[in-house]
């Protein structure tokens, strides 16, 4: 269990180096909060910081836990491992942000 998660730290670190130009220090601290936001998000509604896209900060209350979010269907669309789903508790929609994009966690 430790050893795949840490397999998937290092993964997501070295995408942040190679697509974002993350120094391998910047790229291991986003794919540690990263990784801790995603556990968190399982258990409870979190509240985390993310850059949009158009370059402001967005702060967001999502979460993962199964009993809090709606059922969704089978998708056809190819999964994209450098965006994190999850469940905005305010606007009750499923949201998405880039994972290099990524803050803090409240």
């Amino acid at each position: 269990m430790k050893r795949n998660v840490l397999h998937e730290i290092m993964t997501l670190a070295w995408q942040f180096v190679k697509r974002n130009g993350y120094t391998m220090s910047e790229a291991l601290k986003c794919a540690w909060a990263n990784m801790k936001l995603m556990g968190q998000m399982k258990d409870r509604i979190v509240k985390f910081y993310f850059l949009k896209v158009d370059g402001t900060v967005r702060e967001a209350y999502g979460t993962l836990k199964s009993e809090l979010v709606p059922e969704t269907g089978k998708s056809d669309r190819a999964k994209n491992d450098t965006v994190q789903c999850y469940y905005d508790t305010e606007r009750q929609n499923w949201r998405s942000f880039k994972k290099a994009n990524l803050i803090k966690i409240a």
